[in-house]
């Protein structure tokens, strides 16, 4: 006996779409699985974090090059990594099951 209720017209048999819900079954038992998958698109924070710290970098940048202060290049080159860091998480998107990016 073979089920056609796929989306994608998948034909699987009894015994797949039983192995399939019982894979299901123990994902959705996961809680902390579900905790992160839910909370996996909320991040409004990152871009505005990415915009304060690049604008707090470069007026470090140039103060540290006008005034050569050991202080204001120390603060530079402590804040210049975690600005990368945040940069380079920001291009990431959430992505549905199939791998398709999610624009909500």
């Amino acid at each position: 006996m073979e089920f056609r209720n796929d989306p994608d017209d998948v034909v699987l048999s009894t015994h797949e779409r039983l192995v399939l819900w019982h894979i299901e079954a123990k994902l959705d038992g996961d809680q902390r699985l579900v905790r992160r998958m839910r909370r996996a698109g909320t991040r409004p924070w990152l871009p505005l974090s990415v915009a304060a710290l690049t604008c707090a970098s470069l007026i470090l940048l140039v103060l540290g090059i006008l005034t050569s202060s050991l202080a204001v290049l120390a603060a530079f080159a402590t804040l210049w990594p975690l600005t990368l860091l945040l940069a380079f998480r920001l291009p990431r998107r959430p992505t549905d099951a199939q791998g398709h990016v999610r624009w909500s």
